[in-house]
């Protein structure tokens, strides 16, 4: 599990490969992710876009940006939390994500969270110790 916390909303995600999706042969690769958002701050807040980049084995990098998270803008009060899981297929056998979130108060004010970098490995991939 990976975790990040910035301003007291905490974020926790946990990938998993799926064999079941994914093709060697075909160089594709699948995985899921569940992403838990637990806002352990005072004030109410609301998701509202998302930034990620995704890195594969090879070092190519893809950018997504987007509104809310999975067709939804969640709203989460003091002590609330969201949870989703979503997927992610790449041409190799590994890589990785991060990302961001924007968040707005209940007054108006635009902030971003960290999403922790979060590795993608399958047991295709190939390990190396530095």
């Amino acid at each position: 599990m990976y975790r990040a916390v910035t301003r007291d909303i905490e974020v926790t995600v946990e990938p998993n490969f799926l064999p079941e999706r994914s093709s060697v042969e075909k160089q594709q690769y699948f995985w899921s992710y569940t992403i838990v958002i637990t806002n352990s701050g005072r004030e109410t807040v609301q998701l509202r876009t998302r930034h990620w980049i995704i890195t594969d084995a090879t070092g190519r990098r893809q950018e997504i940006r987007g509104e809310g998270v999975v067709g939804e803008q969640p709203v989460l009060g003091p002590g609330e939390r969201f949870e989703y899981t979503s997927g992610v297929p790449l041409p190799t056998a590994s890589g990785f994500m991060t990302g961001r979130y924007q968040m707005v108060s209940e007054g108006g004010e635009k902030f971003e969270i960290d999403v922790p970098t979060f590795s993608l490995d399958s047991p295709e991939a190939k390990r190396v110790l530095n």
